[in-house]
């Protein structure tokens, strides 16, 4: 069996060479003597706060600077974790109208109380971000709240949220400030009939049509929110497919499961132009490739069409700190900048732009300032779309094995098959395994169920690890679980499943 250990391997970050511009070898960015921080992150969201966290722990002295008054970023104030209460309280509303009876739970009626339902969103952030600022307190963090920008490689001047001014210096400044909602030409984003992430998250009301401009995770994420809520949700998108990334068999699997939750796609389409003027907002459309233009009309537009990196106003161009063509800060496989003690991670440099990348990120980052080994490989990374179902997958899909020209193979297992799914009666879904030919190592594993993003994670340790099918096959899985539909998939990579 491929066993191993990260411990045994040789300490490295792992980046792809096309993200890599600067491979010299470091040298740390020491200040004079009266610097009163080794590290000052910039930014508190996932990457920011877990390096602060991490750089205090290994025993170094550190501040960390927040423009937004409350740790946790973009993902736990106005992304990952509200999202994630809103698509639970939406879904538990979607199971009491249609799924509550057939387990013998019947009432005369089920209604939103919107309010009430924005409010426990609320307070899960709340609770969170305050959490994140006793662990500041208990790793003993500075935490200055306010809009770090650069003096130079070493000081960085902050307007504070009170209206004053502070300069904090540091002998390894670490840039953590996130992405920002990627703008559309003729699109102005007012939070209210046109809104970003953000304002679909605070909508007073539940809008009677909704369109999504943008067939990413994020679109389908608040699109299911409303959908299950009441609203009759279109989905607008430029390519021919939603979420490129994906797998295409699963892709095609999961169009389909939220066409029969009545989303609809418009699927090779742009928007051409936008009218706010009336009771609703008129969007005009045509093919990408051309043609005759059509009206949607919408109470409630959601822009979804990706992020950018946030790199705005921190005076990077005064140090001499350089971007790609996207923005991104370009770092070498320390996450050094090509300024002496200036780093960067997260989403303002190339890779996914997920919290739990960033986090990583930064854990590697500090590591390396403090002279030891980080370890990140953005190969490894999982991805989950929070849907019902909701799909996961790590490592390769079976369009980019091909590409490679790696002889592989496929074991898949459905869930109805899985006793556990059929058990509770959500059995919507699969498991695929890609493995290679010759050593039946794994090349990528997708999932498609209720609770895929929970699932997902014995198939990144087996990556991390090269493990191969056998090894997952012959691991005993508890009965019943639905984990045991992975355990079926990989044998049917290396020989047959034993349940279909």
């Amino acid at each position: 069996m491929a066993i191993g250990s990260l411990a045994r391997r040789k300490a490295s970050t792992i980046l792809s060479s096309r993200y890599l511009k600067y491979s010299f070898s470091l040298s740390r960015g020491y200040a004079s003597g009266s610097d009163e921080n080794d590290v000052v992150v910039i930014g508190g969201g996932p990457g920011g706060y877990v390096a602060a966290i991490k750089a205090a722990q290994l025993g170094l002295k550190t501040t960390c600077i927040e423009k937004r008054g409350t740790l946790g970023g973009t993902c736990l104030n106005v992304g990952c974790i509200p999202s994630k209460a809103l698509l639970h309280s939406s879904h538990m509303y979607h199971e009491a109208q249609h799924s509550f009876a057939s387990h013998g739970v019947k009432f005369s009626s089920v209604e939103v109380d919107l309010p009430a339902m924005m409010a426990q969103k609320d307070k899960a952030v709340a609770g969170l971000t305050r959490g994140i600022e006793g662990l500041f307190k208990k790793n003993k963090v500075n935490y200055v709240k306010g809009y770090g920008k650069f003096l130079s490689p070493s000081e960085v001047s902050v307007d504070t949220v009170e209206g004053g001014n502070t300069i904090v210096k540091g002998k390894n400044i670490i840039i953590a400030t996130g992405s920002d909602v990627k703008s559309l030409p003729g699109l102005t984003i007012d939070e209210k009939r046109i809104v970003s992430s953000t304002g679909a998250l605070a909508l007073t009301e539940i809008p009677k049509k909704l369109v999504v401009i943008g067939a990413g995770y994020i679109g389908l994420e608040m699109g299911s929110v409303w959908g299950r809520l009441g609203s009759e949700v279109t989905v607008v998108e430029f390519a021919s497919d939603i979420v490129p990334t994906m797998d295409g068999e699963v892709r095609k699997q999961f169009q389909r499961s939220l066409e029969k939750q009545k989303m609809k796609f418009m699927l090779k389409t742009k928007v051409v132009s936008v009218d706010t003027v009336g009771d609703s907002v008129k969007l005009t459309l045509e093919p990408a490739a051309g043609g005759e233009q059509t009206t949607l009309e919408a109470d409630v537009v959601l822009v979804s069409a990706g992020r950018v990196p946030f790199t705005s106003g921190l005076g990077l161009d005064k140090i001499g700190v350089e971007t790609d063509k996207a923005g991104r800060i370009l770092v070498n496989e320390r996450f050094a900048s090509n300024v002496p003690g200036v780093y960067a991670i997260g989403d303002v440099i190339p890779g996914p732009m997920l919290a739990h990348k960033a986090e990583e990120d930064g854990v590697a980052c500090v590591e390396f300032i403090a002279g030891k080994e980080g370890h990140v490989d953005y190969d490894l990374v999982p991805g989950v779309c929070y849907t019902h179902p909701e799909v996961a997958s790590v490592g390769k899909t079976e369009e980019q094995v091909k590409a490679l020209g790696v002889d592989y193979r496929v074991g898949k297992f459905p869930f109805l098959a899985n006793s556990r799914a059929k058990a509770i009666d959500d059995a919507e879904g699969i498991v695929k395994v890609i493995s290679e030919k010759g050593t039946d190592k794994i090349l990528g594993v997708h999932i498609m169920s209720s609770n895929a993003g929970e699932l997902i994670h014995e198939a990144v340790l087996a990556l991390n690890y090269g493990a191969s099918s056998e090894d997952i096959a012959r691991t005993c899985h508890a009965h019943p679980t639905m984990s045991e539909a992975l355990k079926e998939a990989a044998m049917a990579t290396y020989d047959k499943a034993i349940h279909m």
